[in-house]
């Protein structure tokens, strides 16, 4: 953990200085799933691909104001939320992630971890014809990310690709621990089942 902090140091010292390898860095790592997070927001891709922008320009703005409370991430999502819910409201759109529900049947597709009880047919047998096909299959679940419910995509995002801590997640999104568990496993279970029907030839 300590020495996940201080890379993280060193690359916002970086941004500070205007080092454009850094940038580049931060920005492939983030922005996709920056622009998949926010297209559940606004309108349309071109609206979230210029809220992404415009959260960008933030980001490079206001770095030296990072004072490293939380995640970096957890930070450029917190100014990319801020932004689309503007731009949402200039949409006539009301963004709201609290999703009460009792995790419809997902019991019995996940542990007490949160884990898959049996990982889907398709990831148990990784031949080496999978592993070429990898990027196509990488597409599908980008694919099926996009057509989740704003919610669950939000989750699925934060904490499962980003890999932002429960607390800094709820946080970010004003859940509960409870409501992020049900709606991350909603999402997982929506991925699983495409997957398995995507290894069934449907």
């Amino acid at each position: 953990m300590r020495q996940v902090e201080d890379d993280e140091r060193a690359l916002v010292l970086r941004l500070i200085q205007g080092d454009p390898v850094a940038f580049e860095r931060l920005f492939r790592q983030h922005n996709a799933a920056m622009i998949r997070f926010c297209t559940g927001m606004v309108q349309s891709r071109s609206s979230a691909e210029e809220v992404v922008q415009d959260t960008w320009i933030a980001v490079l703005g206001r770095i030296d104001l990072f004072e490293g409370r939380g995640s970096l991430a957890g930070w450029i999502y917190t100014i990319l939320i801020n932004k689309a819910r503007s731009r949402a409201r200039r949409e006539g759109r009301t963004v709201l992630f609290d999703d009460q529900g009792d995790g419809d049947g997902l019991a019995d597709a996940f542990n007490g971890r949160g884990h898959w009880r049996n990982l889907p047919e398709l990831w148990e047998d990784l031949t080496p014809e999978r592993h070429i096909e990898g990027r196509s299959v990488l597409q599908h679940v980008e694919a099926i990310i996009e057509t989740l419910p704003s919610t669950q995509r939000a989750v699925l995002i934060l904490r499962g690709q980003q890999e932002l801590e429960p607390g800094e997640v709820c946080a970010l999104l004003g859940i509960s621990e409870g409501n992020l568990r049900v709606l991350l496993h909603r999402a997982r279970l929506a991925v699983r089942n495409a997957l398995d029907r995507l290894n069934a030839g449907l």
